[in-house]
């Protein structure tokens, strides 16, 4: 296995995914989550529609051929809350900076460029990729992963939930992972790229970004 993939699932890299819950907040104080039963409900659903949709998005840019800019225009129109566009972009800003200084490559120059306030992140995920070496497969695996292992992590803080019981509801997830990322990397090689969403999860952010008190940024 590449390390770099290692690095990059880490949720100590320093690209600012621990700041944020993917929803999981305001779905716990909404009462969806309460449980890890609960949990591994919303994870999956997470997972098939928008953890689907990035990880074909981070496939298709981690090509060497990728037209960056119109996948980064896919990804918008992929995100129909404004507060998850703002969020998708800090976070591809953030996750940018933390590749430029691990993996210098002129690809991440060029995104840089492009978007100096930030390209979506599943689009600055598969360039950082492929400036560490890594295949468009390899590229949509992590973003799956990334689309439920931090809202989980968010739940043992908000809930005070058993680590060792999240950690075994994301093991039971881990062949619907496989599948989606082998899904996810089919649709970006023939270039029809998903367009699944959860609407429910589009109000949740909005609703969110309105809280004073919030434990997580998104």
């Amino acid at each position: 296995m590449h390390t770099a993939l290692l690095l990059l699932a880490d949720g100590r890299f320093p690209a600012g995914g621990h700041a944020h819950s993917g929803g999981a907040e305001a779905a716990v104080k909404a009462g969806r989550i309460h449980d890890t039963d609960t949990l591994a409900a919303f994870l999956t659903g997470r997972l098939h529609t928008t953890g689907l949709t990035a990880a074909a998005l981070a496939a298709a840019a981690a090509a060497p051929d990728a037209d960056l800019a119109a996948l980064d225009e896919a990804a918008d129109a992929r995100t129909p809350s404004p507060a998850q566009r703002t969020t998708s972009r800090r976070l591809g800003r953030q996750l940018l900076r933390a590749a430029r200084a691990a993996w210098p490559h002129p690809v991440l120059d060029r995104l840089h460029t492009a978007h100096p306030r930030g390209a979506h992140q599943p689009v600055a995920l598969g360039t950082t990729a492929l400036a560490a070496g890594l295949t468009p497969a390899e590229a949509a695996a992590l973003a799956a992963y990334e689309s439920v292992n931090g809202p989980a992590t968010a739940c043992v803080r908000l809930l005070g939930l058993d680590p060792y019981q999240v950690a075994a509801v994301l093991a039971r997830l881990a062949p619907d992972l496989d599948t989606t990322a082998a899904e996810a990397a089919a649709a970006a090689a023939r270039g029809t790229l998903p367009a699944a969403s959860a609407p429910l999860l589009d109000l949740y952010a909005e609703q969110h970004s309105s809280w004073k008190v919030r434990l997580f940024a998104s």
